[in-house]
């Protein structure tokens, strides 16, 4: 017999009952199998709260006869993990990637976009933009006439997201005045511009992204490889096994001497040591071999 989940009856379409621990094991196991995501039982209740209006717009009576349409519908499968996803970040977070990449990072960048060379940057997880602008805007600098002469090198950041609402506002560029208190006043002159209440990011930083949805636990059309990849606080919500395939995963994209920027609280393990060193606080470097 199913047990029961209380679950709140104030949502229009549905009744009390209709949610139980089995339809609750069915969507972890479903988010885990499509995205790698890890609902641990606390969570409950939140997969109710974000799922109930997919029930009800979808015209099924139940989370069961939801959950059987996930099992057949692609599109309703990726609704349903858009849903779930947490998309909570905000300029310049964790300040000391973006001093280690300004220091260790950005003057041979900056030298082999001068020779003609490529370079190629990757924010895996980019949710609603705001990692996006903050590396761009520490790559180009505060000095607006050299960060337009980097700019017209051989220079793209592809910026990727599972959620497609997140990549809308992130490919805007368009965010308010005070989310924006956090970047250095110097690149903030240099790279946005007020507009009304909001703050617009500069054309010439939106020429260089390419916002495409990606999920990071399925197949990755990109060829080529990456000089530095970000991904923080994305893999909190993943199990080991998932975490250590993805970072090998990342390993084998970068370039030799190429740069991992991971989240606070994760950590490289698994193969991925075989090619990743520690080179600081949550960022790592492959091995030029």
């Amino acid at each position: 017999m199913s047990t029961a989940v209380a679950a709140p009856e104030t949502l229009p379409g549905i009744s009390p009952g209709v949610y139980s621990a089995e339809d609750f094991a069915a969507v972890s196991a479903i988010a885990h199998a499509e995205a790698g995501i890890v609902l641990a039982e606390g969570k409950a209740m939140l997969v109710y709260s974000r799922l109930a209006p997919l029930v009800r717009d979808s015209g099924c009576a139940t989370f069961g006869s939801y959950i059987l349409r996930l099992r057949e519908d692609a599109a309703e499968r990726s609704r349903a993990i858009m849903a779930l996803t947490t998309n909570h970040t905000f300029f310049y977070r964790e300040a000391h990637h973006f001093a280690h990449f300004a220091e260790h990072v950005r003057p041979d960048m900056i030298a082999r976009l001068g020779r003609g060379e490529k370079a190629r940057l990757w924010s895996a997880g980019c949710s609603s933009g705001e990692e996006t602008w903050s590396l761009l805007m520490t790559l180009l600098g505060p000095d607006r006439a050299a960060g337009e002469r980097i700019a017209r090198g051989d220079l793209r950041l592809l910026a990727s997201d599972i959620a497609a609402h997140a990549l809308r506002k992130a490919e805007a560029a368009r965010y308010r005045a005070e989310e924006l208190k956090a970047v250095p006043e110097p690149l903030a002159r240099a790279w946005t511009k007020a507009s009304g209440e909001a703050v617009e990011i500069a054309p010439t930083l939106r020429a260089l992204a390419r916002f495409r949805t990606l999920n990071l636990h399925g197949p990755w059309p990109m060829q080529g490889k990456f000089d530095v990849i970000f991904c923080r606080n994305v893999m909190i919500y993943f199990d080991n096994p998932t975490k250590e395939r993805l970072v090998a995963r990342f390993a084998e994209a970068l370039v030799p001497g190429g740069w991992l920027y991971v989240g606070h609280s994760e950590r490289v393990t698994g193969p991925a040591l075989d090619l990743l060193a520690t080179a600081g606080p949550t960022i790592y470097r492959r091995s030029e071999a």
